[in-house]
């Protein structure tokens, strides 16, 4: 729906504004809009999963930051505090993240990089590490699908195991999906001294411009905030 150039500048702003910015002022409205912005994102990509994990989540961060900080002292008001905000202020630019990950192919975002006229020694390790931690999320899903039929779990009295059992295999596929993904891309010809082609099509659009303008909005409250 999104131009991937607009879904890194969302990552940016929510990000940068929502954990930079203060609490009052036109924040009280920026911070809501830039909260929702993943959710609807999610919602209208069909991603129902993520808007569930999503919403509940920062729910429960800014609940506690309403409710259970003003009753809390010591170090637990710390542990507290440190959790919900943390989880309030990070969440929204993690979802960005996530929803830029998982919504954007490595040929639109290879094609949004020679839009943007960024060199290849930044835009080949960008877009090998794009698809590397999907590939990894996917490869430890796998590993503990397998630990589970030999019944090594948390709470089947063999830590040690499964400790060995997953991280081991992981580290191992890491290093295996880090070589797969630089031979894909010299495959794909990325590094090629000529320009190449995109059969994907990208371009701003209405969604796009509208995007644009909550974070110019974001930034230019946030340096505002700053000044002032």
């Amino acid at each position: 729906m999104l131009d991937p150039r607009t879904k890194m500048l969302l990552v940016v702003t929510s990000a940068s504004v929502l954990i930079g910015g203060g609490s009052g002022g036109a924040m009280n409205v920026i911070k809501p809009v830039l909260t929702a912005v993943p959710l609807l994102l999610f919602l209208c990509s069909g991603k129902w999963k993520a808007a569930v994990i999503y919403t509940t989540v920062y729910t429960f961060a800014f609940a506690g930051e309403i409710f259970l900080v003003p009753v809390t002292t010591g170090f637990v008001n710390f542990i507290v505090i440190a959790c919900c905000g943390m989880f309030a202020r990070f969440m929204p630019g993690i979802a960005m993240g996530s929803y830029l990950v998982n919504t954007t192919t490595v040929s639109e975002f290879m094609a949004a990089m020679e839009r943007m006229k960024l060199p290849q020694k930044l835009s080949i390790p960008l877009s090998v590490m794009f698809r590397f931690f999907p590939t990894v999320t996917q490869e430890y899903g796998a590993i503990g699908d397998a630990m589970r039929m030999r019944g090594i779990r948390f709470g089947g009295g063999k830590p040690a195991k499964m400790l060995e059992y997953r991280m081991v295999p992981l580290m191992v596929s890491c290093v295996k999906i880090g070589e797969e993904l630089s031979a894909a891309a010299l495959t794909r010809g990325l590094g090629a001294p000529i320009g190449r082609t995109n059969i994907c099509k990208i371009g701003f659009k209405g969604y796009d411009a509208a995007a644009m303008l909550i974070c110019a909005v974001s930034v230019i409250a946030l340096l505002l905030e700053k000044v002032t």
